[in-house]
């Protein structure tokens, strides 16, 4: 009878930590992991061994008004979706964009930032519109929108899209020769052309319909979400946010 007393009691112990363990969601945790691919500036990169930019400031607001703190994970733009549905983040702040088959995938905040798309090219290259890329090599970051806009483009200028995991792998390529142009988001474009004379970057023509932008990433039926938006909305009405686009966007933030 003890030794049948003491299995039920085990098994009873056993069920509770299992059922605290299942419980648990990432509202409940006090730091939050948060994925980014830190080859995105000013959205983020690297200060020596530092992770900066403005997502890492916007998490680090939005984390001190939910009661959190924020701990960076520099990885692939590519693997930032599995590591959320996989637990090995809980959210994602990369300039990602809440596009039809990542909301399959994950939740999302409201958007944070609208984004537009550059043509990046060498000034020698002879490309200074869309019309110049007509069988041309052209980069993208995998799993962008970017190369997801290099496909939809290829039927009708007959592109070679080649991807890359980091946008200065893109960049890195055009100097080689090796690609003709990149399709990269233009805030980010203009920071990379910034660091190299050889660049030049011009705008891709924006489709009536087309919609582009910055949200943050959460698990399937997170707590944080609804948490995170409303944190997003107050820093939108106090003009912290804003603030934040100006220190890190300088004045062209309203697209």
């Amino acid at each position: 009878m003890k030794k049948w007393m003491l299995l039920v009691v085990a098994a009873c112990v056993t069920f509770a930590l299992t059922a605290c363990g299942t419980s648990s969601s990432s509202a409940d945790k006090k730091t939050l992991v948060m994925g980014t691919s830190a080859d995105y500036p000013p959205f983020e990169s690297k200060d020596g061994d530092k992770i900066v930019g403005f997502d890492v400031d916007l998490a680090n607001a939005l984390a001190k008004k939910t009661g959190h703190e924020i701990e960076v994970k520099d990885m692939d733009f590519n693997g930032l979706v599995t590591a959320l549905k996989t637990n090995k983040v809980d959210i994602v702040l990369s300039g990602m964009t809440p596009t039809p088959k990542r909301k399959k995938q994950v939740d999302f905040s409201n958007v944070y930032y609208t984004a537009h798309n550059m043509i990046v090219t060498k000034k020698s290259s002879g490309i200074k519109s869309l019309d110049d890329l007509k069988g041309k090599t052209v980069g993208v970051q995998l799993g962008s929108i970017q190369e997801e806009k290099a496909k939809e483009l290829t039927p009708d200028y007959n592109l070679k899209v080649e991807n890359r995991n980091r946008i200065s792998d893109l960049t890195e390529e055009i100097k080689a020769g090796r690609f003709d142009a990149a399709i990269i988001e233009d805030i980010v474009a203009e920071k990379y052309i910034n660091k190299n004379e050889e660049l030049v970057g011009y705008n891709l023509p924006k489709e009536p319909d087309e919609k582009a932008g910055s949200a943050i990433a959460f698990k399937k039926g997170s707590d944080l979400t609804e948490k995170f938006n409303k944190a997003l909305e107050e820093m939108e009405k106090s003009g912290e946010l804003e603030k934040l686009k100006e220190k890190w966007f300088g004045g062209e933030t309203k697209k």
